[in-house]
């Protein structure tokens, strides 16, 4: 791509992430506070505590096969996970991924399948699995050790690949979506703005001409907001059937209301494609970038855009608290609830309502079970709040006509 905002070594050196990455980056003491960092710590500290307090109590399973213990769940004679309640709609996952690999990383064959899925914070790698806590933030289930090896696979995306990639695949994410019960797939690549090889984008819609899926995994796409052909790039893949564009504020280093990325709003609203905002701070990305993705910084791009729909991933991850009256005041805001736990989706309905939320998996980082339960469970008796997660609010944001229609 033109205009590549990253050198070769800073951007090997930020994904292998750890104390060494924050050197890459400078604090605007402005923009980003000790305050904010001290917020930070308290939703830890405050979601451990509160923790099977709410009102659906102790959510904890052994693993994503665990989850089998719940009434929609079974594992099957090869202890896969499946999802048997035909009563639960299909649902459209708004959030997912395929294979990474950019810069050096040979790029692995999408349409491939595997014999299981390595998801990138696999809480099935061991049996019985680890504790999975549905009523925390979910990348809260993950020792240190797990979050290291994270970030080992990361560079391995960026130098020599990764076995866990290489797992995921087109087929592997289809028959994990038949398992799930979910019908269609929105998915996300990201640009990195790496030297070379960061064509994320035209391969995964590459991939899924070749396979003959456009039915089932629906085409986003990404730009660098720094990228000289932006505006270009966006213009094209919008001719190839994309409906959405991912921008990343932390991996892509941006602030989302800089005026820089002005006109790539622009464009999109013109094009008609929607933008998916990764929201709010993970917790484990490197901590200088966690000043691009406090909650006020994407509020200019809400109140100036207010015809272009914008999706906060992760509801805004970690700071939900400030995602929320973002979304109550923009009727042109989304909240992806990928990632909260059920106290939380609890809470995000009560404040804002059923009509905004999405459904969301983060695949491969995770199974898409983990997200599924929790709406199952905070739904359950619900079947309008249900339906209007799981597919029918997708289907009206992407413009798409219900599957078993």
């Amino acid at each position: 791509m033109s205009g590549n905002p990253l050198t070769r070594r800073a951007f090997v050196r930020l994904a292998a992430g750890g104390a060494g990455a924050v050197a890459l980056g400078c604090r605007d003491s402005e923009r980003y506070t000790d305050a904010d960092a001290a917020r930070l710590e308290a939703q830890r500290r405050e979601e451990r505590e509160r923790s099977g307090r709410g009102p659906y109590g102790r959510q904890v399973y052994r693993g994503y096969r665990g989850l089998a213990e719940l009434p929609w769940f079974e594992l099957d004679p090869e202890g896969r996970l499946r999802c048997v309640d035909e009563s639960v709609p299909l649902a459209i996952d708004v959030h997912a991924h395929l294979a990474v690999a950019v810069l050096f990383a040979p790029a692995p064959d999408l349409q491939a399948r595997t014999e299981r899925v390595q998801h990138l914070l696999d809480c099935d790698r061991e049996d019985p699995g680890c504790p999975l806590d549905l009523d925390v933030y979910i990348n809260a289930n993950f020792t240190p050790d797990d979050l290291s090896a994270l970030r080992r696979g990361a560079l391995g995306n960026l130098l020599w690949g990764s076995a866990a990639a290489r797992t995921h695949t087109i087929p592997n994410l289809l028959a994990e979506m038949d398992d799930s019960r979910v019908g269609r797939a929105l998915v996300l690549p990201i640009a990195f703005g790496v030297p070379f090889h960061d064509d994320l984008t035209e391969r995964w819609l590459d991939a899924g001409e070749q396979a003959g899926v456009r039915e089932r995994l629906i085409p986003g796409a990404s730009v660098h907001p720094r990228a000289d052909d932006a505006l270009e790039r966006l213009r094209a893949y919008a001719a190839r059937g994309a409906r959405v564009v991912k921008l990343h504020p932390t991996m892509q280093r941006f602030f989302p209301d800089a005026p820089e990325v002005m006109p790539i709003y622009e464009e999109c609203q013109r094009l008609g494609l929607v933008v998916f905002f990764h929201g709010g701070r993970a917790g484990i990305e490197p901590g200088y970038t966690h000043q691009y993705a406090l909650m006020r910084h994407y509020e200019g791009a809400l109140r100036a855009f207010p015809e272009l729909d914008f999706v906060l991933g992760h509801a805004g991850a970690r700071d939900l608290a400030d995602a929320v009256p973002l979304a109550r005041r923009y009727p042109n805001a989304w909240l992806d609830l990928h990632g909260q736990g059920v106290t939380s989706i609890h809470e995000i309905v009560e404040a804002v309502g059923g009509e905004r939320l999405l459904f969301g998996t983060d695949w491969p980082f995770y199974h898409l079970a983990a997200s599924l339960a929790k709406v199952l469970i905070v739904s359950e008796g619900r079947p309008e709040l249900r339906s209007a997660i799981l597919h029918r609010n997708a289907e009206r944001l992407l413009g798409l006509a219900r599957e078993d229609a």
